[in-house]
């Protein structure tokens, strides 16, 4: 250990809420048993192979009720992996489940034994045919999907809320829809093909000419089968009438038996089978898909009735007018909407009794929509509306603000009404679908039946399609209350099935909560067909045991989890896993949802047992330390769950009170500290890479890795000391230059102006000088402080710059632009709470501005290009994105660029002022997909908007990023002046 790493014990709780009776028992606190380990470490690899009791609680965790720790986990990169860890559950009678983003709902990425990540190394895109196919790796969101295919006017069918974080594997294995899906636009009517990993390990592409020959080879057997059961289902016309009749609602409980109705050669067959099997029938390592037409142009209302009833009645109405979508959200929905950020806060006062239906008609061309105009005008004086609150129009808009906020609202109804569940207690989301015509019908027996068990009713769904989604609230510590939820279970069930013939599971897959009920739902004939199917592809039983058949009746009632109280400020976390896509550490350590998880962890287990010791053991480092504290999983989750936060407050807690006194005097003279680096930058000028990179290390490992920055190659020079004359009294804002653009100059081999140089010069081209105060130095936006929790020095600098910004502005009168966007976040918004009242006062009245936002409003108006760059790559940085400020950049550089990339997999890069300098590793894992794209290509110029932010991408790609604003004055400079 070095010198002066944290202590693993300041992180351990007061108190716990433990011991509880689902901890993880202390002869778990080594991890996988060393067997099974050393096994599997010879099969694949050591880096291939996680054993950690944090490594195994972590992944216990989806966003179902349900919780089992697996035995071990594996990352498996190819489809070797896959079929090698096959076979070794074949020989040593294992059980194996496959995970891709853990957003399950109903327990199907949780398995007891062998637990197989299919996400990190399973991404990509390959756009087919101008795109009207795509060919997609499992481990893709559907939301990089669609960004992806955006471009050329497409997007996937299915279209989830859970897109931004769900797979692509994922949905197809439980033929997940959506708001506009329905059953003809889902996985199982537009995946074109696949390629499979068989429980016994054979592969199977479905696209190959000679796939059936391959297969019946290899499976001569499975190929048998399969058409047997073709033929018994074909001879009993009653079955067939009935399988046809079950899908022509949204139905993904139990297997799709029409796949053998559907296809004709056992090939065909499997490619049907495998939609919705959850990962119970064989792995899904690549789906090509065909696509639809993204229809850009959109007509979207969020209308408010007075009674779940009426908003029911009015469904069929726009079906027939031709609406994309018409989603229902019951009174208690919307009062929970509120919570979400950008909804308006009167929601709150919304009448329980009232509903809303979300309606949008979308077209291709403009003929089009007018006729959608105006069909929806006519459906809109039939109904008989309310507006319960001051924020409700009852209109349709086409402002794509107003329309983000409609859908942000509907697609976060999970998790704000999970925010809004008691402390402690357990989620469960059920979905169901009723025929269209009887919506009303099932709204109103769904909420008796609620109240009727003392469950408060929160109700929405894809109206259109008859498909409705309820949320259960309980603590499953307690057996009684355990007893009241499957008292409702049964009741539920029976209504659904006996009452409106209707589907159990109309979109999150049969799942771990609806094994017992399958039968009542599709007979004993059709549930014994579905056995054999398991049966003849996996007859071991290999894979995902108990996920889609079960024969315990009280199957649903195992593995439910408890949900331990721990910091307030990720209590309401459901575990929904929305934020991991753009956590920069979500390929190195943890990820948002998983610090949460393994803190619940804790707080199960007793004080000073085992298991508590070994989480303490590896916490600091793969939770603490490699948090980027960016924050962008606030921006993610649908309640705002900021674990950034959380993880900046553990950091304050590891500080000891002298640590806490050097931040704040290195604060109080950081003038002294600017000079010093810049020194030191000047003198590196003179000493290779190598051996700075040999110093550094060797004094990392003395002191602490979280403490010592490491040398990257390429960095930057040391900034000019001067500044650029600037006039006080002719200039329309105060420029304040970051302390990042006051220590490193632009990239090397860099011929041009400073940045502070070309932010001079290009206001006063475009006509809107600004002034540079002459007195900057020791000044900060406090983000260094803020982002590493030392309280007193981020205190200290907090005050200190808005003082001088108040000075600077005359009082507020001028704005204040400032050149790098993590500052402008840092001085615009995250100094606020730690300010006195008088500044405070103060802070209120300042206009901070992004440089850029600056450009892009205030520039670009009054300036013409003279030498545009042909193309541009751009990085739209983490603190953009919480200040909404990437369509600035995007319209800067399409200004100066003849074409603007914006990588699919832009994020945050996890340089995060200097973590990136303490922990490259984390920058290096955060951008390696958008490395890959910015390096696949050449790009003439690469941009973004802040220094730090630039070094990273620099470093990982090899490539010169600089300021948009740079390339703004290069572009715009007279000709005269080249």
């Amino acid at each position: 250990m070095a010198l002066l790493d944290p202590e693993p014990g300041k992180l351990r709780p007061l108190t716990t809420n433990g011991p509880a009776t689902d901890r993880v028992a202390d002869d778990r606190a080594s991890g996988t048993p060393d067997a099974l380990r050393n096994d599997l470490v010879r099969l694949l690899g050591e880096r291939k192979v996680l054993h950690s009791v944090s490594d195994l609680v972590k992944y216990a965790s989806d966003a179902s009720p349900y919780r089992f720790v697996p035995r071990v986990v594996v990352i498996a990169e190819s489809v070797g992996d896959v079929a090698a860890v096959l076979r070794y559950a074949h020989e040593h009678r294992r059980e194996i489940v496959f995970r891709a983003a853990g957003t399950s709902l109903n327990g199907q990425a949780q398995g007891k034994d062998i637990l197989v990540d299919v996400r990190r190394h399973w991404t990509g895109v390959e756009v087919l045919s101008g795109g009207a196919e795509a060919r997609i790796g499992p481990g893709t969101t559907v939301g990089r999907v669609n960004v992806a295919l955006a471009r050329h006017g497409r997007l996937m069918g299915p279209d989830p809320a859970s897109a931004s974080a769900c797979t692509v594997g994922g949905v197809v294995a439980n033929n997940a829809s959506g708001m506009t899906a329905g059953v003809t636009r889902n996985s199982y009517r537009l995946l074109s093909s696949l390629t499979l990993v068989l429980p016994s390990g054979t592969v199977v592409d479905t696209a190959a000419p000679d796939a059936d020959d391959a297969l019946r080879k290899a499976e001569p057997e499975l190929c048998e089968g399969l058409l047997a059961l073709k033929a018994e289902i074909e001879s009993d016309g009653v079955l067939t009438a009935r399988i046809r009749a079950k899908y022509e609602l949204k139905n993904t409980n139990g297997y799709r038996l029409d796949a053998f109705l559907d296809g004709s050669t056992p090939v065909e067959i499997l490619r049907g089978l495998m939609v919705g099997s959850q990962g119970t029938l064989g792995f899904i390592a690549e789906t090509v898909f065909r696509t639809v037409s993204l229809d850009r142009l959109t007509h979207t209302a969020l209308l408010f009735f007075p009674r779940l009833t009426d908003a029911a009645a009015a469904v069929p109405l726009f079906n027939a007018a031709g609406a994309r979508a018409v989603e229902l959200m019951d009174g208690n929905t919307l009062r929970a909407c509120a919570s979400v950020d950008g909804v308006p806060a009167d929601w709150a006062e919304i009448p329980p009794q009232t509903a809303a239906l979300l309606v949008e008609f979308r077209a291709a061309d403009e003929s089009a929509h007018q006729a959608n105009r105006q069909a929806a005008a006519d459906v809109l004086a039939k109904l008989t509306l309310v507006a319960p609150v001051a924020s409700v129009t009852n209109r349709f808009v086409e402002d794509p603000a107003t329309v983000r906020t409609y859908w942000h609202a509907r697609e976060a109804f999970m998790t704000a009404v999970g925010k809004a569940r008691p402390a402690g207690s357990t989620l469960i989301t059920e979905d169901f679908a009723v025929p269209p015509s009887r919506l009303a019908e099932a709204c109103q027996a769904l909420s008796e039946l609620q109240r009727g068990h003392g469950y408060e009713a929160a109700v929405a769904g894809h109206a259109a399609h008859g498909n409705l989604h309820f949320l259960l609230a309980f603590d499953a510590a307690r057996p009684d209350e355990v007893r009241r939820y499957a008292a409702f279970m049964s009741e539920f069930c029976a209504m659904v099935v006996d009452r409106f013939d209707g589907s159990l599971k109309a979109e999150h897959a049969t799942g771990r909560n609806m094994t017992p009920f399958l039968e009542a739902e599709w007979g004993r004939r059709a549930t014994e067909l579905m056995w054999q199917v398991k049966q003849l592809l996996d007859p071991a039983g290999v894979l995902a045991p108990g996920v889609v058949l079960n024969r315990d009746p009280e199957a649903h009632l195992q593995g439910l989890k408890t949900i331990p109280t721990i910091e307030a400020i990720a209590d309401s976390c459901i575990e929904c896993g929305f934020c991991e896509p753009v956590c920069p550490s979500r390929d190195l350590t943890t990820t948002p949802r998983q610090r949460i998880v393994l803190r619940r962890e804790m707080m199960r287990q007793p004080l000073g047992s085992a298991v508590m010791d070994s989480l303490l053991e590896s916490y600091g480092y793969d939770a603490v330390d490699t948090c980027a504290g960016d924050s962008t999983c606030q921006i993610a989750c649908p309640v705002g769950i900021d674990t950034g936060a959380m993880m900046k407050r553990f950091r304050h807690q590891r500080h000891t009170a002298r640590e806490e006194r050097n931040a704040a005097r290195a604060a109080r003279r950081f003038s002294l500290v600017e000079a010093s680096v810049r020194t030191a930058l000047g003198v590196a000028d003179h000493v290779s890479d190598r051996v700075l990179g040999s110093v550094t290390s060797a004094v990392r490992k003395a002191v602490s890795p979280d403490l010592v920055p490491e040398w990257l190659p390429g960095m930057p020079s040391a900034a000019s000391t001067r500044m650029p004359e600037t006039d006080r009294w002719t200039a329309v804002a105060v420029y304040y230059v970051a302390c990042v653009n006051r220590i490193f100059a632009g990239p090397h081999g860099s011929d041009g102006p400073s940045l502070p140089e070309a932010i001079v010069e290009v206001s006063r081209r475009a006509g809107r000088p600004v002034w540079i105060p002459p007195d900057m130095a020791g000044s900060c936006c406090a983000t260094i402080w803020h982002s590493k929790g030392y309280d007193a020095g981020n205190t200290l600098m907090a005050n200190r710059i808005v003082e001088r910004a108040w000075e600077w502005t005359d009082g507020g009168r001028l704005p204040l632009v400032v050149d790098a966007s993590s500052c402008s976040l840092g001085i615009g918004r995250e100094v606020e709470p730690y300010l006195k009242p008088e500044n405070r006062r103060r802070h209120q009245a300042l206009t901070v501005v992004d440089s850029v936002v600056w450009a892009a409003t205030e520039l670009l108006p009054h300036l013409k290009v003279t030498d545009r760059i042909g193309s541009v790559v751009i990085h739209p940085t983490c603190s953009m994105r919480h200040l909404g400020d990437v369509e600035e950049l995007r319209a800067v550089a399409q200004f100066v660029a003849q074409e603007v990339s914006v990588p699919v997999h832009a994020e945050c890069c996890g340089f995060a002022g200097d973590r990136g300098l303490l922990h490259k590793e984390l920058t290096e894992a955060a951008t390696r997909h958008e490395a890959a794209e910015v390096t696949a290509r050449e790009f003439d110029a690469h941009l973004s908007a802040n220094r730090t932010c630039e070094i990273g991408m620099e470093h990982v790609t090899g490539r010169p990023y600089h300021s948009a604003l740079l390339a703004l004055e290069r572009a715009t400079r007279p000709p005269y002046e080249r």
